[in-house]
């Protein structure tokens, strides 16, 4: 199992520098969204865009409108950024994406950044 993740961790890695290598910084969160996803198809790995994401408060289900960009085969959620700095705030809201998920990794990719390494911040649960 460990050697599978660890695989489809680099592949979508490797995504994400395919489309900020063609691209570069300076566009909008949507539009790295919207290649990444086209990036992983051509590569056949299986995703959810804009994966609805509800809250679990005292037993019930609330629907609160918060989505995660993109959802990697059950395993793996992938937070976009398009801005100056990353931000505190913007780890917590990749963290409890994935507590309520129940997903145990995660990236941050802030695609504003000269060199992709710059703005990929990897989480564990």
């Amino acid at each position: 199992m460990k050697k599978k993740f660890s695989k489809l961790s680099n592949l979508v890695i490797g995504c994400a520098i395919e489309v900020h290598k063609t691209l570069g910084p300076g566009l909008l969160e949507s539009t790295y969204q919207q290649c990444l996803a086209h990036e992983l198809r051509l590569n056949g790995i299986n995703f959810q865009l804009e994966y609805p994401l509800p809250v679990q408060y005292k037993k019930i289900q609330l629907d609160c409108g918060y989505r995660v960009d993109l959802l990697i085969e059950k395993e793996i959620i992938i937070e976009l950024k398009s801005v100056e700095t990353l931000k505190a705030i913007h780890e917590a809201q990749l963290l409890t994406y994935m507590k309520l998920a129940d997903i145990k990794h995660g990236f941050l990719i802030n695609f504003n950044v000269k060199l992709l390494k710059q703005g990929l911040k990897s989480f564990v649960l």
